[in-house]
């Protein structure tokens, strides 16, 4: 027996809007081609950004090995966002971070997955809560702008006089 859909007579197996997916789409579009489809989101470079993140009334507690080993066990733990370059100061984070294509975590979400993650396992409960709320995102568009932040982030802890020389 065929269903029966906006009066329109379906088969098993037929797709409507509400069930097709790009995927699916793109599979049902090349069955009758000979070649495949250019998309055009396929075709525009991949987006990065640029996230900053402070603790709580700027308690400068992050600048210690314990605290980066946690914060990057922490980053390969909730790996929704591949994190790349990074520069860790005493009271907040400068990372850069690709775009997120294959998990459905926001980066509200995952900023929160990572922090909680850091938190519980920070020995010192005296410096709970160790984070700001929010923080700060900047999509960078194209190499140029990512080149010129990354010199910002890079010299930050010289600018703050804690280092001679970025490393």
């Amino acid at each position: 027996m065929a269903a029966r859909s906006f009066g329109k007579t379906r088969r098993p197996g037929d797709l409507d809007a509400a069930t097709v997916t790009r995927e699916s789409y793109v599979m049902i579009k090349t069955q009758s081609r000979k070649h495949p489809p250019h998309l055009p989101s396929l075709d525009r470079p991949a987006t990065i950004l640029l996230l900053t993140t402070c603790t709580k009334n700027r308690k400068q507690i992050l600048a210690c090995d314990e605290m980066h080993r946690l914060v990057r066990s922490a980053w390969k733990l909730h790996d929704d966002f591949p994190v790349g370059r990074y520069v860790i100061m005493p009271e907040h984070i400068h990372l850069f971070i690709g775009e997120n294509n294959t998990s459905s975590v926001s980066l509200p979400n995952w900023v929160a997955k990572w922090k909680g993650y850091v938190t519980r396992r920070w020995h010192r409960s005296n410096d709970r809560p160790i984070w700001q709320r929010s923080f700060w995102d900047r999509q960078l568009l194209g190499s140029a702008t990512y080149e010129s932040k990354w010199i910002y982030v890079h010299w930050n802890p010289v600018r703050h006089g804690l280092v001679a020389q970025p490393k």
